[in-house]
């Protein structure tokens, strides 16, 4: 039921009603005319006799203006008919002269945060006890319309390139890349897991469709709580087949980063706008390093001493200052990992004598504004080289079973790679915790909302 305000309408109910609803971001091409809007109460003043509303919708903010209105409480959504009038202080330079005013739906209390100021007063951690409602907020589903975009600019341009969109399981009974950063379940009285990532599955897949994509939520139990870390995460998945080594697959990143932001610059501009942000120009050819000689770069031209097998966050943002200031470029492929630091399942690098080498794969992980944001490379096709490299992971190849099978029936040489969204999304627009580039984050002390 709707409650109606207490001021006499001065619009009959038929004409308020049979008006088509206006969005905010149109209100430019109806000066003068009387418009029906619809949204939530972002702010309110009552200046006397003289009430203002900003009023809330999916396409931004407007000030609505009238007398005699009992205003309800923020985040109350409700309906406005009025008059359209140019007002250069108004927000996006228009206002709406209030002639009808309806409460939708009332808040029965006033939110636990000011929305339009909760980005410089509230506590982070309170923005996220309170999502349900802080995710209203105009910079917080920018930054979730961005990442929608982005994803859809992903989707798009695989599909248009040949690649079938697949669905994989997410209760699996293994991990698929070993150790034990695994959420486990009961599954009817058996032990399963939530599955890490899809890397075997759609491993499998390339035998069907040859070109295979996911975009679904991965989940690793890792006892981290960091800026840059969340225990489910939205995983881009790509496997191609029929590739000649880990080149093709970088220049296939390369391409969907593109149209990424190509769609980013034709979608969400207002969103960048916004937060502040710059979509980054993608090179024709993202620069490539292999990772020892990165790690020799950042240590001799800025001192750093780089520990474990990797990279770790300093040698990351200083490698990707390295390239930003001698190539222009915020991408920088770290190409030749390590088998130490790579799965099961990287195939090994060629040695300059065309002999496999023990020790370097053809995997890579992609850096943009000095963190990682990708993993890929090719891996092995080949059923024997498969089940050696299982035993030197000393994996239990029973447990791989039901993974290792196709690789007996001529799996074709390919290869992929896995974008976290998130991370992605918030390195493009300079937020500093992937948790708020995610509507509702689980991360090692959040379950809710």
């Amino acid at each position: 039921m709707t409650t109606p305000a207490s001021t006499p309408s001065q619009a009959s109910g038929a004409s308020v009603h049979s008006l088509p609803r206006t969005l905010t971001r149109d209100l430019a091409a109806h000066d003068g005319q009387t418009v029906r809007l619809q949204g939530f109460v972002h702010a309110r003043r009552d200046l006397g006799g003289v009430q203002f509303v900003v009023l809330r919708d999916v396409s931004g903010l407007t000030q609505c203006v009238g007398s005699g209105l009992h205003l309800p409480l923020a985040e109350s959504s409700v309906e406005v008919v009025g008059t359209v009038k140019a007002h250069p202080k108004a927000p996006g330079g228009f206002e709406v002269q209030v002639k009808d005013f309806r409460v939708i739906s009332a808040a029965v209390e006033a939110p636990p945060v000011e929305i339009p100021k909760m980005e410089w007063n509230v506590n982070p951690e309170t923005m996220l006890d309170y999502r349900v409602v802080t995710v209203r907020g105009l910079k917080e589903r920018a930054a979730l319309r961005v990442q929608a975009e982005l994803v859809a600019g992903f989707r798009d341009h695989l599909i248009t390139e040949g690649f079938t969109e697949i669905s994989t399981p997410k209760i699996v009974s293994a991990g698929a890349e070993g150790g034990a950063n695994l959420f486990p379940i009961d599954y009817f009285g058996h032990p399963a897991f939530l599955a890490q990532s899809p890397q075997l599955y759609k491993q499998i897949m390339v035998g069907v469709f040859e070109r295979v994509f996911e975009v679904a939520a991965v989940y690793r139990a890792e006892e981290h709580a960091t800026s840059r870390h969340l225990n489910e995460y939205l995983s881009l998945d790509v496997e191609m087949g029929f590739i000649t080594d880990e080149e093709d697959v970088m220049a296939l990143q390369n391409r969907v980063l593109v149209a990424i932001m190509a769609r980013l610059k034709e979608r969400a501009q207002a969103e960048f706008t916004l937060l502040g942000a710059t979509i980054p120009e993608v090179p024709a050819h993202i620069p490539r390093i292999p990772l020892l000689d990165a790690r020799a770069l950042v240590t001799e031209k800025y001192g750093h001493q780089v520990g474990g097998k990797d990279l770790d966050p300093e040698a990351e943002r200083l490698l990707s200052q390295h390239y930003a200031e001698t190539e222009g470029s915020d991408f920088v492929f770290v190409t030749k990992y390590p088998r130490a630091a790579r799965p099961f399942y990287a195939h090994p690098d060629a040695n300059p004598d065309g002999t496999q080498s023990s020790e370097i794969t053809r995997g890579y992980d992609l850096l943009f504004r000095g963190i990682e944001i990708t993993s890929g490379g090719q891996r092995i096709h080949d059923y024997g080289m498969l089940m050696d490299s299982i035993a030197a992971y000393k994996l239990n190849p029973t447990s791989l079973e039901g993974y290792t099978e196709v690789f007996k029936y001529g799996m074709p040489p390919h290869g992929g790679f896995a974008i976290g969204a998130e991370r992605l999304t918030a390195k493009l627009l300079g937020i500093s915790n992937v948790r708020y580039a995610r509507a509702f984050p689980r991360d090692r002390h959040r379950l809710t909302p």
